[in-house]
């Protein structure tokens, strides 16, 4: 019953569709980790239930093969105990003749119930080297499940863990993408674009009130010259005086372009 109820559960296991299963499931990997345990252990069960049962039928077998043995044993006795017999019986010696006769049934008789023994065996050592097929079968066929099992949590694992690292690269990239005005890199450019154009500013104010300060000080020559002529005008002066310098420097100019040209 016991070695039923493994054969049973063997063949279960043995059939089970994987990727049905996984599909099924709601945590595939939790799911290929519980079958690997499962599957484990259901294998350390089924061989200590082979080597039972491989036990039982080598018992047999042993037993078989010692009945068998005997026979033979007991048909050589039969047959060396009926030649003494012919022996005794050729002297004349009828009282040894019929004890060795009767060694000789003895002999037969006996190995008649080895030989008995051995045919009855036969039935069962047959049954149990069938079992034992099956369950070597089986058992082989739970340990290819059983690798199956590993190699797809194993390929799982691996592409799990290849999602998540192209996930971490792809959330980090899209955190430094310079191109996202959100992004920190983005903001802090802006910031330095919004400086960069302060500076441009300041440097142009300053240029306008430079060219500012220049123009005052065009006007306030301009103003000065105006307070000059006045106040020589109060003095009694004219006006044509103030130039005087002018036209003395116009004749010096004048004497000077002539001089260049007696050279």
């Amino acid at each position: 019953m016991v070695k039923q109820s493994i054969f049973g559960r063997m063949a279960q296991l043995a059939k089970a569709n994987i990727n049905s299963l996984l599909d099924q499931a709601e945590d595939p990997q939790k799911m290929l980790d519980q079958m690997v345990r499962d599957y484990t252990n259901n294998i350390a069960e089924a061989e200590s239930a082979v080597a039972q049962t491989i036990g039982n039928l080598r018992m047999l077998q042993d037993d078989y093969n010692e009945d068998v043995r005997n026979a033979q044993d007991w048909g050589k006795k039969a047959l060396a105990a009926s030649r003494k017999a012919d022996e005794y019986r050729a002297k004349g010696d009828v009282g040894d003749a019929e004890k060795f006769d009767n060694l000789a049934k003895v002999a037969l008789q006996r190995q008649m119930g080895s030989e008995s023994e051995a045919r009855a065996a036969e039935p069962s050592i047959a049954s149990q080297t069938e079992v034992v097929d099956k369950l070597k079968h089986g058992l082989d066929q739970m340990k290819g499940k059983l690798n199956e099992l590993t190699s797809k949590r194993n390929e799982l694992v691996a592409r799990s863990k290849t999602v998540a690292a192209q996930t971490q690269v792809h959330d980090a990239l899209k955190s430094i993408n310079i191109m996202d005005p959100t992004s920190e890199v983005g903001r802090f450019e802006q910031k330095i674009r919004r400086e960069e154009a302060k500076v441009r500013g300041q440097q142009e104010l300053a240029a306008s009130s430079l060219d500012a300060q220049f123009n005052s000080l065009e006007d306030l020559g301009e103003q000065t010259e105006i307070e000059a002529r006045l106040a020589a005008l109060k003095s009694g002066g004219s006006p044509a005086a103030i130039g005087a310098g002018d036209k003395s420097a116009e004749s010096e100019s004048t004497l000077d372009e002539a001089d260049f040209d007696k050279l």
